[in-house]
C-alpha cells in the first residue's frame, strides 16, 4: 500500500495499463503538455509520447467518434472529457454509436472504450460545468457506468473498465481529485458490479456513491457519538449494479437513506429504491425510505447558493434521524 490522491490513482491505473497493453491509448483536450484540466494526466506525455497521449481539437463529438472507431478496430482508447456536462455535445456518438454497435453487429465487433469525465459540483463552476448526469447514461443499454469514491476504488475500477469489452462511462467527481487514501501497489482490478461497505452498522443503511460517500461517513461518525450505528454502502458501480449488496444491507438494518449529488427528481437513487421495493428487503423495512439529493435546478455560481442546492453531510444526518424517529 502507498498513499496517493484520487487523481494520482487514476493516473497510476492508466499508466500501468498503457505499459501492459500497447493497444491502450489516451485522447482528449489539453491532456498532453498541459497535463489535463485537473492535472490527472501530468507527465504521461513524456513517458508515452504523442502517439499514445493525443491532444484533440475542441470537438467532443469528433474525438468520441474517433475513439469508438478505434475501439472497433481493436484498440482500447481512454477518452477524457474535461467535464461530464460536455457529454451533451457528443451524446449521439455515445448512445447511438458506442452503446449500440456491439449489439447491431451481432457481437462481431466490440467497443472497449472508457470515457472519463470530471463530474459534479462544489467548485463554483456554475450551471454548465457542475452537473451530475449519471442517470442519463445508466438508462442506455450497452453502457456501463462507474462512480468511484476513493483512490483505491478509482484505480481498481478503472483497470477493470479499461479491460472491459464494452464502453464504460467513468465519472470522477471534481472535489475527490485531491483526497488521499491507501492504494495497493501494482496491478489489481475491482470487478464492475461490486458494491463495498465503507462502514459497518446495524441501525440505518445509507446507500450512496461518489462524493456523497464521504458525506455519509461524516454523518455516520457524528451519529455514532449518540449510539446510532450507520452502515454506509458504496455502490460505486451504477451499471452493472450490485443488487445483492443493496438488498442485504436493507434487510440487515430495516431503515434506508439513499443519497447522491445529482438532482433528486429522476436521479439514480430512484433505481436503488426500486431494487429494495421489488425484493424481499421491502418486508424488512421499519420505516419509509428517504432520499437525499440536489434540488431540481441548475447549479448556481454563487458559493452560498450552490451549497444550498447540493446535498451535504448535515442533510444526510437529518434524513437518518427522520427514518429513525418517523418509522412505521
Amino acid at each position: 500500500m502507498r498513499e496517493m490522491t484520487y487523481a494520482e490513482a487514476i493516473r497510476d491505473a492508466m499508466s500501468g495499463e498503457m505499459r501492459r497493453d500497447e493497444g491502450v491509448f489516451l485522447m482528449g483536450e489539453d491532456i498532453g503538455v498541459y497535463g489535463g484540466a485537473f492535472g490527472v494526466t501530468r507527465g504521461m506525455l513524456a513517458e508515452f509520447g504523442p502517439e499514445r497521449v493525443r491532444d484533440t481539437p475542441i470537438s467532443e463529438s469528433a474525438f468520441v467518434g474517433a475513439g469508438t472507431g478505434a475501439a472497433m478496430m481493436g484498440l482500447r482508447p481512454i477518452v477524457e472529457l474535461m467535464f461530464s456536462d460536455f457529454m451533451a455535445v457528443c451524446y449521439d456518438q455515445i448512445i447511438n454509436q458506442a452503446a449500440k454497435l456491439r449489439f447491431m453487429f451481432g457481437g462481431k465487433v466490440t467497443v472497449p472504450m472508457v470515457i472519463r469525465a470530471a463530474s459534479g459540483g462544489g467548485t463554483g463552476a456554475a450551471a454548465q460545468h457542475s452537473q451530475s448526469l449519471e442517470a442519463m447514461f445508466c438508462h442506455v443499454p450497452g453502457l456501463k457506468v462507474v462512480a468511484p469514491s476513493t483512490p483505491r476504488d478509482a484505480k481498481g475500477l478503472l483497470i477493470s473498465a479499461i479491460r472491459d469489452d464494452n464502453p464504460v462511462i467513468f465519472l470522477e467527481q471534481k472535489l475527490l481529485y485531491g483526497t488521499k487514501g491507501a492504494v495497493p501497489e501494482g496491478d489489481y482490478a475491482i470487478p464492475l458490479g461490486s458494491a463495498d461497505v465503507k462502514r459497518e452498522g446495524g441501525d440505518v443503511s445509507v446507500i450512496t456513491y461518489g462524493r456523497t460517500v464521504q458525506m455519509a461517513l461524516d454523518a455516520a461518525e457524528r451519529l455514532a457519538r449518540e449510539g446510532v450505528r450507520v452502515e454506509v454502502l458504496d455502490v460505486r458501480s451504477l451499471y452493472p449494479l450490485d443488487r445483492g449488496a443493496i438488498i442485504g444491507t436493507s434487510k440487515k438494518t430495516g431503515r434506508v437513506v439513499v443519497a447522491h449529488e445529482a438532482a433528486l427528481f429522476g436521479g439514480f437513487g430512484g433505481e436503488i429504491v426500486s431494487v429494495i421495493a421489488d425484493s424481499e428487503a421491502f418486508f424488512h423495512l421499519d420505516a419509509p425510505i428517504k432520499r437525499v439529493g440536489a434540488l431540481h435546478c441548475p447549479i448556481p455560481f454563487n458559493p452560498g447558493l450552490e451549497a444550498q442546492v447540493l446535498p451535504s453531510a448535515v442533510r444526510i444526518e437529518a434524513a437518518v434521524r427522520e427514518v429513525i424517529t418517523g418509522g412505521v
